[in-house]
């Protein structure tokens, strides 16, 4: 079965919770259900590529013509990049895994602060470091560390990265 949006007010089965641009399962192990969407950005550049400038436009509009350029890039000038992005990307993606894994697991997070290093080298991103604190309830450390690196390697962000990742665990 294929999971449409459904409208804001329309009453949900009880493996799905609302929110105003559609559904989302609590958990991933439903088998007999598939999730398929799409989501979309832009981006506009102008100019060569060291003089040059661009904008980042989300659907969204979380970014909205939002300015990036060599020296936000490359130069630590104010201003977003390609990497920064790919690093919240992967922070929130690893956090929201986690937090399914970990209910399922019968645990519920007061709280998952998560961080990415992306590390680029050479023309590359070679490494994505996740910097993890918890704290969950009632949790051994080495159940909350198996279920987080369980997270890392199953969460969407992290299939799609080639680079290397790295996950530092602090549980509270």
């Amino acid at each position: 079965m294929w999971i449409k949006c459904a409208p804001f007010n329309e009453t949900l089965n009880q493996n799905a919770c609302s929110f105003s641009y559609g559904i989302v399962f609590l958990g991933h192990n439903h088998s007999n259900t598939r999730m398929k969407f799409t989501r979309k950005a832009s981006a506009q550049w102008k100019g060569s590529g060291k003089e040059g400038k661009g904008t980042l436009t989300t659907a969204s509009t979380v970014l909205n013509n939002t300015a990036y350029s060599f020296s936000t890039r490359f130069e630590n000038e104010k201003g977003t990049n390609p990497e920064e992005l790919i690093g919240a990307a992967h922070a929130g993606c690893f956090a929201m895994q986690l937090s399914f894994l970990l209910n399922e697991a019968g645990y519920t997070a007061d709280t998952l602060d998560v961080s990415a290093t992306v590390l680029f080298e050479d023309g590359n991103i070679t490494t994505v470091t996740l910097d993890l604190q918890g704290s969950v309830p009632n949790i051994s450390e080495t159940e909350f560390n198996t279920i987080a690196n369980k997270a890392k390697e199953i969460c969407p962000i992290s299939k799609v990265l080639k680079a290397e990742k790295v996950l530092n665990i602090t549980l509270n």
